[in-house]
């Protein structure tokens, strides 16, 4: 869309460069790009300035940390660990906290700018997913955001072993415990990465290469690929008045949206740096250095790993042995927790722009996003998602819980087991009737108008409320909804028939006729808008304000 023509302060700037390096044109046309204006939209930022805020703090960091196992009697500031003997990564975390001079204020700002980050991908794919962003042509760049989530949590679980004190260590040995239940090839795993018997000497090092220098350049990379796509396909927009899969409604590039991006910048770093000041994280001096013989109540990992620990303390004590004993045992009461509900989380991220694509049949591109209610069936599934996860979150302090309201430990085990299977199923049935509900409340404002609040008298001595016709905006928000695409035989429209709900040869086999019944239930319109011409609509605009004098507000 037109934008105006090009400011003096862009056009003189363009013309330097251009005069020298040819690139005025592409300044020009990129610093006028336009910008959809939604709250929604800065979800992602969150997670993007927190990654900038990460490498800057990491970085002062490296400066002071020691990533090594060897051992060392401390003899910092910190009176009660003094004469104890550590690790140089436990004393040297010490150090930072107690002796460099703003070396707590960076570790802690780094910890609560990992959280920050990782709870901002997990909103921004929640955005994605439930408005349908992940559409064509933006497949790719879904991926990419997948990936993006999945290397961070490694990331999380390496830099958060990095102290080497009594919480990271039992994470860490939990971790060991993972890698050796992986049949075959879990006990060369564990030598490897642990230099030998756990905990080795090796491990932290190894972790911090891969903290500091692998895993970033490769998030550097995959964010970098993923701006660059996003500006090439252009930002996805909001359903609204004026807003179509061929334009886009916002302001520019520059100044606008750069303005509003550095003060949004501005505003995660204070308040990253206002959590780092006042709210203390990660105490390592109360923990005590790591010894593999002992342990602490109540530990708890970072919430973006307690999905994990729940998953332990639900699954039974099942196992399976191999030809007997000489065979091997497989534990599957840790092989599962730890690879299925990731597992079935991440894949089902992976796939499911395709799944859609081929349950609908719809292979346009999509610019306009959908609004949650108006695909009843997906937003269900990401509702039963965000449960699952979120019992399996919940029961990663059942010991807490059983404490806190004084029941059995064993009680919370035996709900949990039952919710996680219950309740994602309820998630789903109550997200869909919500859905419809929403979707029916949309069909009554455009049939009948918006409550007014106010009561008239008809001549007949009726009672009725005066309802008013929404707002252009409101109306053209409604109304943008279009039914979810179904595949042919069901509805007959789509290249896969013949136009008149007669199915093609490839859609007459189990397979096709399984797909056909999904996009049936899936697919379709659920609750129709009508054109806003309804009786009632008539009668209520009939008697106009000010036509009786026995109005009064609603109560």
């Amino acid at each position: 869309m037109s934008v105006g023509p090009v400011p003096k302060h862009i056009a003189g700037v363009s013309n330097f460069i251009d005069e020298r390096i040819g690139a005025g044109n592409f300044l020009k046309r990129n610093l006028r790009k336009i910008f959809p204006d939604h709250w929604s939209f800065l979800l992602g930022e969150v997670a993007l300035y927190s990654f900038v805020i990460l490498l800057l703090t990491g970085t002062f960091l490296t400066f002071f940390f020691r990533p090594s196992m060897g051992d060392v009697v401390y003899n910092g500031s910190y009176q009660p660990l003094q004469g104890v003997t550590m690790s140089e990564a436990y004393a040297s975390s010490l150090n930072i906290s107690f002796d460099v001079r703003g070396g707590l204020l960076m570790r802690q700002m780094h910890h609560w700018a990992a959280l920050l980050f990782i709870a901002g991908l997990m909103v921004h794919a929640l955005r994605v997913f439930f408005t349908g962003a992940y559409r064509k042509p933006r497949e790719l760049n879904w991926l990419i955001g997948v990936l993006l989530f999945t290397l961070a949590l490694f990331e999380g679980l390496t830099g958060y072993s990095l102290p080497d004190d009594l919480l990271s260590g039992a994470g860490l040995r939990i971790t060991q415990g993972v890698i050796l239940s992986l049949p075959v090839v879990g006990t060369w795993l564990s030598f490897f990465l642990f230099g030998g018997e756990y905990p080795g000497a090796d491990v932290i090092s190894r972790f911090y290469s891969i903290h500091i220098l692998l895993i970033p350049g490769i998030l550097l990379a995959l964010i970098t690929a993923h701006l660059i796509l996003m500006w090439v396909q252009k930002h996805t927009q909001m359903p609204g008045k004026d807003r179509t899969n061929a334009n886009v409604v916002g302001a520019p590039f520059y100044p606008a949206f750069m303005a509003k991006s550095g003060a949004y910048f501005m505003f995660t770093f204070g308040v990253i740096a206002l959590l780092g000041t006042a709210a203390q994280i990660n105490p390592i001096w109360l923990f005590g250095p790591y010894t593999p013989s002992d342990i602490s109540a109540g530990s708890q990992p970072d919430f973006y790993m307690g999905f994990l620990e729940g998953s332990l303390r639900l699954m039974p004590a099942w196992e399976i042995n191999l030809f007997g004993t000489a065979g091997g045992t497989l534990p599957l009461n840790v092989l599962i927790p730890a690879l299925v509900p990731l597992g079935i989380i991440i894949t089902g991220m992976a796939l499911y722009p395709f799944v859609e694509r081929w349950v609908t049949g719809d292979n346009r591109e999509h610019h306009v996003v959908d609004r949650p209610r108006n695909n009843p069936h997906r937003t269900s599934i990401g509702m039963t998602a965000i449960t699952f996860y979120g019992l399996l979150w919940l029961m990663g302090a059942n010991d807490e819980i059983a404490a806190f309201f004084q029941v059995s430990l064993n009680v919370t085990t035996y709900v949990g087991r039952v919710l996680i299977i219950v309740g994602p199923i309820l998630a789903y049935l109550i997200t869909y009737r919500i859905c419809l509900g929403l979707q029916r409340i949309d069909a009554a404002t455009i049939d009948h108008g918006v409550e007014t609040g106010v009561i008239k008298r008809l001549p007949d001595g009726e009672y009725i409320e005066v309802h008013a016709p929404p707002n252009k905006g409101i109306e053209a928000l409604i109304r943008d909804k279009k039914p979810v695409p179904i595949i042919a035989g069901t509805d007959g429209g789509t290249p896969d028939g013949d136009g008149d709900g007669v199915p093609s040869e490839k859609m007459r086999h189990p397979l096709g006729r399984l797909r056909a019944k999904m996009s049936k239930a899936y697919g379709g319109e659920k609750i129709a808008l009508t054109d806003g011409h309804g009786e009632d609509q008539e009668k209520h605009a009939a008697v106009g304000p000010g036509e009786d004098d026995t109005s009064s507000p609603a109560r």
